[in-house]
C-alpha cells in the first residue's frame, strides 16, 4: 500500500494490474473499430461485469484552468469517457475502511487512449481539461439525478481535506 496521501498517474491501463487502483475502483481499455468512415467504439454494455446497472447519461465540458469537483456519492457509481480533448480526472479515497484510505488516482482520458473509469460510492472525484481545449466527459451513472435530494456531497477543490494540488487554475471559477 502507498503512503498516505500519495498519487498514481495512469496514463495508459493495457496491461495494467486494478489491483494497484483505489479500491473497488474499475478501468476499461476502450478499442475504436476504425474503417474508412471513421470509428466505432462501444463505451460499456449490460452483460459486461463492470456493468451495474443503468441510471442516465449526459455529458459535461469543462474549461482549461477550471476544476469541476470535489464531490462523491453515497449511492451512485459513475463512469467516466472523455469524448473530446483530454481530461484530467481526479480520485480521492476517503473511505475510512478502504485499504486504499487517503490515497489518490489521477487519469489522463482522452480518444488517444480511450478508457472507461468506474468511480464507486463515497470516492471523490474531480476533473479538469488536460491541455488547451475543453474536455467532454460522459457519464453512465447508474442512479437518475435526484433534483429533490441529489446524491452529490461536495467539498471544495482547493479543500485542505484532501491531499491534492490542482497546479495553476482558475480558483474563482472553479467548484
Amino acid at each position: 500500500m502507498s503512503a498516505p496521501g500519495s498519487k498514481r498517474l495512469v496514463l495508459n491501463i493495457l496491461g495494467s494490474d486494478d489491483k494497484n487502483l483505489i479500491q473497488d475502483v474499475e478501468i476499461k481499455k476502450l478499442k475504436p473499430i476504425q474503417d474508412e468512415r471513421g470509428f466505432l467504439m462501444e463505451i460499456l454494455r449490460s452483460d459486461e461485469p463492470i456493468f451495474n446497472r443503468f441510471g442516465q447519461c449526459y455529458v459535461t465540458a469543462v474549461h482549461p484552468g477550471i476544476v469541476k469537483g470535489w464531490h462523491y456519492h453515497r449511492n451512485q457509481y459513475d463512469h467516466f469517457v472523455c469524448l473530446s480533448g483530454a481530461a484530467k480526472v481526479v480520485l480521492y479515497d476517503g473511505r475510512e475502511d478502504s485499504k486504499t484510505y487517503r490515497e489518490v488516482d489521477e487519469f489522463i482520458l482522452s480518444l488517444e487512449s480511450p478508457m472507461l473509469v468506474k468511480i464507486p460510492p463515497y470516492v471523490f472525484h474531480g476533473f479538469t481539461a488536460a491541455g488547451d481545449k475543453d474536455a467532454l466527459i460522459l457519464n453512465l451513472p447508474t442512479e437518475p439525478y435526484n433534483y429533490k435530494e441529489p446524491d452529490e456531497f461536495r467539498e471544495s477543490p482547493f479543500s485542505d481535506k484532501i491531499p491534492y494540488d490542482w497546479g495553476f487554475v482558475d480558483r474563482a471559477k472553479s467548484r
